[in-house]
């Protein structure tokens, strides 16, 4: 049998129950969620220009009345 209270409530209800468990595994998860950040160089691939504005492009812009 379960432990309960004089109330005849049990000493830790289901409700409690979850809440702990949740509190639990947010301060477990914390620390493995606090990591440094890492600078990264992107190389020249990464940082060239994509953009070109072609003939399509400017047909779309000229159709849209951008």
């Amino acid at each position: 049998m379960s432990k309960t209270t004089q109330s005849g409530k049990p000493a830790v209800d289901r409700r409690s129950f979850f809440k702990a468990l949740g509190a639990g595994a947010t301060l477990a998860a914390t620390p493995a969620m606090v990591t440094p950040a890492a600078a990264v160089d992107p190389g020249k691939e990464e940082t060239k220009a994509r953009y070109r504005e072609s003939a399509h492009v400017k047909e779309f812009y000229r159709s849209n009345r951008y």
